[in-house]
């Protein structure tokens, strides 16, 4: 008799079931509708659900398994669906994929007026539109270079061709995978040429719209110019990939399909990690998407890509090929921050060509789902000395200093031999335990929130004590999201116990014997300076502080317990209170200067400073930067 396992093991791995199987079934001796209670219609079912988990292939389950996703059916469908056939009328661009001579994968991009790509029978596209007939590694691929009109027909089942069609305006994609049928490259100027191209249509599948930055596309008469085909990059290619906030990848399964697809985020999301003439190597984080991980799991089987980056001002194209490497858990976090997954992309040929792009984008908002650009650990000076696993922070107490500004007290609970720091680092706390609600696709009231990983660093405003408080510190924060709102209203009778990742940071006051320093704060931009000051020369210092007028009670707080720091300090605060009348006296009493203003280029007297310490924000950085022009100046850079 048949078990519910004997009808899996029936039908698992089969790529097709049809009705004679079932009948098959039902007719074997051991079969018995008395003694199984299951009717035909949930063998069926069955049957096809266990179809359907093998339209995965080997690569895409390896990840799954190994990112732990749950078993789901591939949605992919097996022709251009009717949103297929309608997303690539609506769209300008079009992105393609294909292989290579040697079986490498390239990338290109493509665009015009709405419609130069569309349905023109069942399962079959029509490509019609300008292309760059000279360097176009995809257009030489397919159709040469030679721009003479002849039709090239594919033989057998055709040459692999993957698309994706795609609206920046409406954030709308579609991807396509296919055979080319036929096609012809006509040359109409001087480096450019117009393509026709049939493909018939294997696979289609809509994408969702994360990630992907609007933009308003313009056809434009491209003029090619090659510019370099040499490794390492020239500085040309690497500020296109410093300010590119989206390039598409193409991937392959050998020779059973293709896979052409989008990466965007925030400009620079893409870091380079080594730039030298035996090795260019790019990193950029997998964001949270919707999980079917179609590209990576092409990577694991398959581990080379074609990447390209269209430049939508200039109309430039960076043409890249090469072998990649998927990174995961720590050795992803270990090598770019606040990230879980990443890939790696060594470089093996590249084209850089001039104004290539048939089109031109007119920018227009950043998608909401875009995180804030992730840095190398190469990148940053603010490297975390990790604890050992397991050591925990318990918060001992809250301290209101204003409407928004608080004191927090941590006691290292299991301290081991890294729990130390030094005056002006930080300490990485985990809140992923309490905040983390789990995965979702999209989630648009809170949309950053899909690639949070609660990990937050806070400058530790204290001294470490050499005696029984030794393992406790204090981090003097403002209430800005969803980490700092929930240490603010935590109730603090019940225990709070979160993972202590480490202390890093160099943010160190260095003072010579005769150095004079300046150092300019914004906010709570004052930590660092706090825990420092007990090993500065006061006599030589100079403090430059804005605040609001609702933090004042954070400037009391801080010159009250440092009141030789008061004739040092002029104190800028914007947005002045009636109210706020006694405490300013309190602070004019202990010798603070205070303007009622925001500062400017002339409250720096340059002269009598030797350094100068910021810790404001990236803008307001910028304008300091260019007040303190021809100055020695060091700054908390963030970039952790």
């Amino acid at each position: 008799m048949f078990n519910d396992d004997d009808i899996k093991s029936e039908f698992i791995g089969r790529r097709e079931i049809k009705a004679t199987d079932i009948i098959h079934l039902l007719e074997t001796p051991e079969f018995s509708l008395h003694f199984l209670p299951v009717s035909v219609l949930a063998i069926v079912t069955m049957a096809q659900f266990y179809q359907a988990a093998t339209q995965w292939h080997e690569g895409e389950v390896n990840l799954h398994r190994r990112l732990r996703v749950p078993l789901n059916d591939n949605p992919t469908v097996p022709q251009l669906s009717p949103f297929g056939a309608n997303v690539l009328l609506r769209s300008p661009l079009l992105a393609l994929g294909t292989l290579d001579a040697e079986g490498r994968p390239w990338t290109t991009v493509w665009g015009g007026e709405r419609g130069f790509s569309r349905a023109i029978a069942q399962s079959i596209i029509g490509v019609k539109t300008t292309v760059d007939r000279g360097y176009d590694p995809v257009v030489e691929t397919l159709l040469g270079t030679k721009g003479d009109g002849e039709v090239v027909k594919e033989e057998g089942p055709g040459r692999m061709v993957s698309a994706l069609a795609i609206d920046l305006e409406s954030r709308n994609r579609v991807k396509l995978c296919g055979r080319m049928v036929a096609g012809a490259l006509q040359a109409t100027e001087e480096g450019i040429g117009e393509v026709q191209l049939v493909v018939k249509i294997e696979q289609s599948l809509g994408n969702c719209p994360k990630y992907l930055n609007k933009r308003h596309i313009i056809p434009h008469l491209p003029q090619p110019k090659l510019q370099s085909t040499e490794l390492p990059l020239g500085q040309m290619a690497l500020d296109l990939i410093a300010r590119a906030d989206l390039f598409f990848i193409s991937s392959t399964n050998h020779d059973a399909d293709m896979d052409t697809n989008h990466r965007g985020g925030p400009p620079g999301f893409v870091r380079v990690l080594s730039n030298e003439k035996d090795g260019v190597t790019l990193v950029y984080p997998e964001y949270s998407g919707n999980r079917l991980y179609q590209t990576l799991g092409n990577l694991v089987v398959c581990p080379q890509a074609g990447i390209v980056f269209p430049d939508f001002e200039t109309g430039d194209m960076l043409y890249l090929t090469g072998k990649t490497e998927i990174l995961a858990g720590r050795d992803a976090s270990n090598l770019i921050a606040h990230t879980n997954l990443a890939v790696k992309f060594r470089v093996d040929s590249v084209r850089y060509v001039a104004n290539s792009l048939a089109v031109r984008g007119e920018p227009g908002e950043f998608s909401p789902y875009n995180p804030q650009v992730r840095y190398l650990s190469t990148e940053t000076r603010n490297d975390i000395a990790t604890t050992e696993v397991g050591v925990r922070a318990k918060l001992l107490s809250r301290k209101l200093l204003s409407p928004t500004v608080a004191r927090f007290r941590f006691r290292i609970e299991n301290p081991d031999t890294t729990s130390t720091w030094k005056p002006g680092q930080y300490v990485a706390l985990g809140f992923e335990d309490e905040l983390d609600i789990g995965y979702s696709h999209m989630r648009d009231d809170d949309p950053k929130s899909l690639n949070d990983d609660y990990l937050r660093t806070f400058t530790v405003s204290n001294v470490q004590a050499v005696d029984k408080y030794s393992d406790e510190f204090e981090i003097t924060i403002r209430k800005v999201g969803v980490v700092t709102g929930f240490l603010f209203k935590y109730n603090l009778r019940s225990e709070l116990s979160v993972p202590l990742k480490g202390f890093g940071g160099e943010f160190f006051i260095e003072q010579g014997p005769q150095d004079k320093v300046g150092f300019v704060a914004a906010g709570v931009g004052i930590t660092p300076l706090i825990p420092q000051l007990a090993g500065l020369d006061l006599e030589r210092l100079s403090l430059h502080w804005t605040i609001k007028s609702d933090d004042i009670g954070l400037a009391i707080d801080v010159i009250g317990k440092h009141t030789q720091l008061a004739k040092k300090t002029t104190l800028f605060i914007t947005q002045k209170e009636s109210g706020d009348a006694e405490d300013l006296k309190v602070l004019e009493k202990l010798g603070v200067s205070i303007q009622y203003r925001r500062m400017q280029s002339g409250d720096f007297h340059t002269e009598n400073v030797d350094k100068w310490y910021l810790c404001v924000s990236p803008a307001f950085r910028g304008i300091l930067m260019n007040w303190l022009n021809g100055q020695k100046v060091y700054y908390e850079d963030f970039n952790y």
